[in-house]
């Protein structure tokens, strides 16, 4: 690549980026189904500052696939001690597990961003009584509700895994359990991204976003396509480290097209800030 054409590439990408960039989907700890290398947090930070990312939401990889989250919670908070100013934790709250509002009411407590749940990995199909409970305590709470749709292909997955993708009935259900709760749904593919956006209603689209770890970018520039349609503030910066590359990411917005709408990406903190707003405001009334 030229210079000019770099730095083209750069500004490109320096317009649609917001300032102060946070990776709202990273992991820490081992993978159950096949060896990942560098799932330690140190190495996720040298990462972003290599990749020029301010800091991560972290969740702890294992805990999707045990009974109990609490102690990988734990192990959790413990990990990320050292890296307080760049790492923040994400917790797993399972929500038909003995003493989860607890959690979640601790969670709030330490001041983290997020909870995530893994509904396919617990069995829990769309409208789970237990799942819209979590969504309306993450509500009340002024928590975001991280979703995974998967972390490998379907083709990838060992025999032992057998989970499904999250589905977007169970997305739409979620959104709407109350209208405090917010989204952040990562490794969700084009199809299913359109499918629940374009089923819910704009003010359910405003409270749900989507994370770039598997939008894809040139020849299929899926994600030229819906920020046409959509608009590039529906989603947010996440890589899916160590499962995927942080550069891949920052590669798709790269690559836009340069007829591609200029709107930037939302920011992490700014969907915080929202949830939190949300909670304050129905609790003042």
């Amino acid at each position: 690549m030229t210079g000019s054409a770099q730095s083209a590439a750069q500004a490109t990408v320096a317009g649609t980026v917001p300032p102060g960039l946070i990776d709202v989907n990273a992991f820490v700890g081992p993978y159950p189904f096949r060896y990942v290398p560098h799932p330690d947090p140190e190495v996720l930070v040298r990462v972003l500052e290599r990749e020029g990312v301010r800091g991560a939401w972290v969740g702890h990889l294992p805990s999707a696939f045990w009974r109990d989250p609490g102690p990988g919670n734990a192990a959790l908070y413990t990990m990320l001690l050292p890296y307080a100013d760049v790492l923040w934790p994400v917790p797993t709250i399972r929500p038909d597990w003995p003493g989860w509002e607890r959690a979640v009411r601790q969670a709030a407590e330490r001041g983290v961003p997020a909870v995530r749940a893994y509904p396919p990995q617990w069995g829990m199909g769309a409208h789970h009584p237990a799942m819209l409970a979590l969504a309306q305590a993450c509500g009340a709470h002024g928590l975001v509700l991280l979703l995974t749709v998967r972390f490998e292909d379907l083709r990838q997955r060992h025999p032992l895994d057998t989970a499904g993708d999250l589905g977007g009935a169970a997305i739409r259900a979620l959104v709407r359990a109350d209208p405090r709760v917010h989204v952040v749904v990562t490794a969700a593919g084009k199809e299913l991204i359109e499918e629940v956006h374009w089923g819910l209603t704009p003010d359910e689209q405003a409270r749900c976003w989507w994370d770039l770890s598997w939008v894809w970018g040139p020849p299929e520039d899926h994600l030229a396509r819906m920020a046409e349609t959509m608009g590039l503030s529906r989603f947010v910066f996440g890589a899916g480290w160590p499962l995927r590359l942080v550069q891949t990411p920052r590669a798709t917005l790269e690559l836009l097209p340069a007829s591609s709408p200029r709107d930037a990406l939302t920011a992490a903190g700014i969907i915080v800030a929202s949830a939190r707003a949300a909670s304050a405001s129905s609790g003042s009334r």
